[in-house]
């Protein structure tokens, strides 16, 4: 999914700096695609907030009964939460910038519009 969006993010820019093709089909499958990544972020959200919350309780397993199994457990959901906050963040990141580029690319055909 990574890949996916840090290509399809180039390829749109490229499209929309050289204001090349900037016609309602690519309008409409840039709005297709912000609607896919906005679903994957909503899910990598929810598990990463399970993961940070199991992690949380993990942890106040480990100080109030504190054992190898806790320890483990812990560290495993510690483990697990980071790179899922690395990629929610990405996520994030990635679809605010995929809206930016929408609402260029909207401004871009307006003023072709005119022309």
């Amino acid at each position: 999914m990574k890949n996916e969006i840090k290509e399809y993010l180039a390829e749109a820019e490229i499209r929309i700096k050289g204001r090349e093709d900037l016609d309602e089909a690519f309008l409409e499958e840039m709005l297709t695609r912000i609607g896919f990544y906005q679903h994957e972020r909503l899910v990598h959200l929810i598990v990463t907030m399970t993961f940070a919350i199991m992690t949380v309780i993990s942890f106040f397993m480990l100080i109030t009964a504190p054992s190898l199994p806790a320890l483990l457990l812990a560290l495993l959901f510690l483990g697990l939460t980071i790179p899922y906050i690395y990629h929610y963040y990405f996520l994030e990141n990635s679809t605010q910038k995929l809206y930016k580029l929408y609402y260029e690319a909207l401004s871009a055909a307006d003023a072709r519009e005119r022309e």
